[in-house]
């Protein structure tokens, strides 16, 4: 299987989840999409992820993203995990959790990395546009947990430079600054953002973010 990269088709897949079986593509409709994997249940960080991700269900919804993780145990272990996450985390877990027992989807997606683990997933994270595009891809160790303001932040970045001819800048925040296109001339970048544009270099051009 060939690394997917960025641009790439996500591979749909239908699979048994914490809440029944579903049809990838289906499940996202015309949302994006967060697919994230996680070596083994009842592992502690894990446990916390899968805590933050529900926490932070409403400012994806917000954005009109849909979350499914994945790990290699079953649907009846993901359920008695999702009561140990419940009440540690002091959440409600609200998304699917994919029972990957025969690899399927880990094999798809390339989320076993052998050199790491020969048999359980690493920490991957794709995210996935509506014509089911990868967006971003992120790696993680398993002794790595991921920062879930970092998804939200690429989210908004990712959603505003699909819509916009900008690009966002390092450590960005929604409601910054963010850069003109290079292949946008300076003066007709003045009549596209009208709120102004501060040409640090030709090629380094500044303007407020158009949606605010």
């Amino acid at each position: 299987m060939a690394t997917l990269r960025l641009g790439d088709t996500a591979p749909d897949f239908t699979a048994v989840t914490s809440q029944g079986t579903l049809n990838f593509y289906e499940y996202l409709g015309d949302s994006w999409g967060i697919l994230f994997s996680h070596p083994a249940d009842f592992t502690p960080v894990c446990t916390t992820e899968l805590g933050a991700a529900a926490k932070f269900k409403d400012e994806f919804d917000k954005r009109n993203v849909k979350m499914m993780a994945l790990s290699v145990d079953g649907a009846a272990s993901h359920m008695d995990w999702i009561k140990d996450i419940n009440e540690t985390q002091n959440t409600e877990v609200n998304f699917p959790i994919v029972a990957d027992v025969e690899r399927k989807v880990s094999d798809l997606y390339d989320m076993i990395h052998p050199n790491a683990d020969d048999t359980l997933t690493v920490r991957s994270v794709f995210i996935i546009d509506p014509d089911k595009k990868i967006k971003l891809t992120l790696t993680y160790p398993a002794s790595t947990g991921r920062n879930f303001y970092e998804l939200l932040r690429v989210i908004d970045s990712l959603q505003l430079t699909a819509n916009h001819k900008v690009a966002t800048p390092a450590n960005w925040k929604n409601g910054e600054k963010v850069v003109v296109s290079p292949a946008i001339p300076t003066e007709e970048a003045k009549g596209i953002f009208t709120k102004g544009v501060e040409e640090i270099k030709p090629y380094l051009r500044l303007t407020p973010d158009p949606t605010n």
